[in-house]
């Protein structure tokens, strides 16, 4: 049992899901690597949202408001961390929402679609022969997608990706919004909105800035008009430096 008074309360709390996730089948051992690299980044950043995320999560509000099929991708890790939140968002968009994994397993996707489910998602995509479309240049099990969902979007929601596949939705033309604590990765950097956010605390944030953009859609385009994503994946990495040299100041 976690005290709440412990200093890293929410980050070890975080911790747990996952690794309870792992427990029960549906996170990947591999999802253990990626959430401890992410903390490291989060530490960096500061373990707040900072302006260049909420630069960032306004753009993809709007990219989600102005698709014509949007769809939230949901992996393992996403599964554990904020299945409630991916189903808010998906209610307030609307969008579909479907499970994609790397290491891709009948029992996982069951497991995944039936915690969301649990959440309140109506509909689960790709699961089982659902995911029967493959999307071009990406030999993973990743290819593997939904004929209705993620094979025929425009826009893309993808949180905790792998490079290759965000590569690879590009090429085919799509939108593709990505939550990613890493500014270096080639995920933040081949996505068209990165957001540099710990995943627990931008979907949240998402969610609203959906909810006040449907009140104000006269702003969409100019928001995607102005957004530029090297820009705030500079921003941040600025940050991290200036933060750095700043910690370091004060310990001589």
């Amino acid at each position: 049992m976690i005290p709440p008074t412990h200093p890293r309360y929410r980050s070890l709390l975080e911790r747990e899901k996952i690794v309870e996730g792992a427990r029960e089948g549906y996170v990947a051992l591999q999802g253990l690597i990626a959430q401890g690299r992410g903390e490291c980044f989060d530490y960096l950043i500061g373990e707040e949202t900072q302006p260049f995320a909420q630069k960032a999560i306004e753009a993809a509000a709007a990219a989600l408001l102005a698709a014509r099929h949007p769809v939230i991708s949901v992996n393992g890790n996403v599964a554990a961390l904020a299945p409630g939140d991916v189903v808010r968002l998906a209610k307030a968009v609307p969008a579909l929402i479907e499970v994609n994994l790397f290491y891709r397993t009948r029992e996982r996707e069951e497991k995944i679609a039936e915690i969301l489910r649990r959440h309140g998602a109506e509909e689960v995509l790709g699961v089982g022969e659902d995911a029967s479309c493959t999307i071009p240049e990406l030999f993973s099990e990743r290819r593997r997608v939904s004929c209705r969902g993620i094979y025929t979007a425009d826009v893309v929601l993808v949180p905790l990706e792998d490079g290759d596949r965000t590569e690879a939705l590009r090429k085919m033309g799509k939108t593709v919004i990505a939550i990613d604590l890493n500014p270096l990765s080639r995920t933040a950097r081949a996505a068209t909105i990165t957001i540099v956010d710990n995943l627990t605390r931008a979907l949240p944030r998402l969610v609203e800035a959906v909810e006040n953009l449907k009140k104000d859609r006269n702003r969409i385009q100019d928001i995607l008009a102005k957004y530029n994503n090297n820009a705030v994946l500079a921003e941040a990495l600025l940050h991290i430096k200036t933060r750095l040299e700043k910690i370091a100041a004060e310990m001589l």
